[in-house]
């Protein structure tokens, strides 16, 4: 049984009813932390430096579930083709070049940086509200535990599906805006606009 079953204290004839909403991931976490050195406690290490080939793993494995909640064939070469703006076909195609050509270290967020997300109250959330991943209705869970990224109000997505994206990428899969840069303070006001408009009042 997974934690997510144990915590919601759900018995296996009752997942039997409801099929799953996304892949076993458990693969690719366990991977994860081959490569994740940004946590002191699992890497004693300060210097480990990721195997490439461990890298390469985790970016397909993420590529492969992903292709798996698409439920489209993939060609011999592992793509699918149509659905141009296809957020899932363009996330997919991200991770297998970082699988063909994995970076050096992982720029993925921390762990702190998904507790931190803000949570969606169930019932600000829409019966139509679908999370852009999984395209899922959020409501159709039993257990709907629903994010919104910093970048914009309307980035809302199941944590289960952003999670993984965001430890291999620390942009939001909709808009590719970095989600660890530190907002820029707004410009001081000028005062020669200030009297600018003075003259026209």
């Amino acid at each position: 049984m997974s934690s997510y079953e144990v915590e919601h204290n759900i018995s296996a004839k009752e997942k039997s009813e409801h099929p799953p909403r996304r892949p076993d991931l458990s693969t690719f976490f366990s991977t994860l932390e081959l490569v994740d050195t940004s946590d002191p406690q699992a890497h004693h290490n300060v210097h480990a430096v990721p195997q490439p080939e461990n890298m390469a793993a985790a970016f397909r494995l993420l590529a492969n579930a992903f292709e798996m909640m698409r439920g489209q064939p993939a060609d011999e070469a592992g793509y699918r083709h149509g659905g141009e703006g296809d957020l899932l076909a363009s996330m997919i195609e991200v991770l297998r070049q970082n699988a063909d050509d994995p970076p050096s270290e992982l720029k993925g967020v921390p762990d702190s940086f998904l507790d931190e997300l803000e949570r969606v109250p169930n019932k600000s959330l829409k019966k139509t509200d679908t999370c852009p991943i999984c395209v899922n209705p959020f409501l159709e869970d039993e257990y709907p535990l629903v994010v919104q990224l910093p970048c914009h109000k309307d980035h809302r997505f199941d944590l289960d599906c952003i999670r993984p994206w965001l430890k291999l990428n620390s942009t939001c899969p909709l808009d590719r805006k970095d989600l660890l840069e530190k907002k820029q303070p707004p410009p001081p006001e000028d005062d020669e606009e200030e009297e600018y408009d003075d003259m026209y009042a």
